[in-house]
């Protein structure tokens, strides 16, 4: 088996106004993860104004402070939201269409994950996975798409995974709520391109940060990892690069797709 040697990670790639004088709202958006570095990268690609979520209060102050020093432009405010809860979705929702003047994007980033093998597994942890990362991702859909469909323009980018593929061991009920958003995207899309609106995700394999790590079980990354075809986990950002090209209309002829952000061999 030939050896793989990690590619260096490439040049963060700079703003192009992608999103140039759009709103968007983006959920799980505290931290260091995928949902922060697609704030700011919505910010550097023009976005006007910004309202990030998350259930983390102090985390969430601190992403605001974090994306200020990006631009003194952007209108950014932020609100606690557990997607788990129809009355959190619905007031994040409008307090968003208010604020940004309509929502043009909304970026469903929030998902919960865990090990544990299918014998293990009780009905609440099962339930709790699928509720944060696939109902959830309904109730902020549902939420948006009334506000979208009247104004007829809007896209919505969902955050999958390549599990809603493939098969790992422990992740039963993560492959299964990261499946469910698939077909999820696909179906919801279908109905929402006749108001114009386009709905499409992103499926990353392995995005390498410090929550993650932490929450890792002992060498499971690192086994990860070694299958990536550039020997390296991708950055955050790289992720939300592709979130920002869904959002935009250089993906304007794009309805239902599931888009893979992977470099894996297997």
């Amino acid at each position: 088996m030939t050896e793989t040697h990690a590619v260096p990670v490439p040049p963060y790639v700079e703003g192009h106004g992608l999103l140039k004088d759009r709103a968007v709202v983006i959920t799980a958006a505290a931290g260091v993860g995928i949902g922060f570095a697609a704030a700011r990268r919505a910010i550097e690609e023009g976005c006007r104004a910004i309202m990030i979520s998350d259930i983390h209060e102090r985390r969430l102050g601190e992403a605001v402070e974090k994306l200020r020093a990006y631009s003194q432009d952007v209108e950014i405010y932020s609100k606690l939201c557990n997607v788990t809860v129809e009355d959190d979705v619905q007031a994040l929702i409008d307090e968003a269409d208010e604020k940004l003047g309509g929502i043009d994007v909304l970026i469903n980033n929030a998902g919960l994950g865990g090990f544990k093998t299918v014998a293990e597994m009780t009905d609440k942890e099962w339930d709790l996975v699928l509720d944060v990362t696939l109902t959830g991702t309904m109730r902020m859909t549902r939420a948006a798409l009334k506000k979208m469909m009247p104004r007829r323009r809007g896209a919505i980018v969902n955050n999958a995974s390549v599990l809603g593929w493939r098969a790992q061991k422990g992740q039963a009920h993560y492959a299964a709520a990261k499946a469910g958003v698939m077909a999820l995207t696909r179906c919801s899309a279908v109905e929402a391109a006749e108001y114009g609106i386009r709905i499409n995700a992103v499926s990353p394999s392995i995005a390498m940060h410090e929550f993650l790590q932490k929450a890792a079980a002992p060498g499971e990354l690192e086994a990860l990892v070694s299958r990536e075809a550039f020997g390296r986990a991708a950055e955050v950002w790289e992720i939300a690069n592709v979130m920002m090209f869904l959002a935009s209309d250089y993906s304007s002829y794009m309805v239902g797709e599931i888009v893979s952000v992977s470099s894996q061999r297997g």
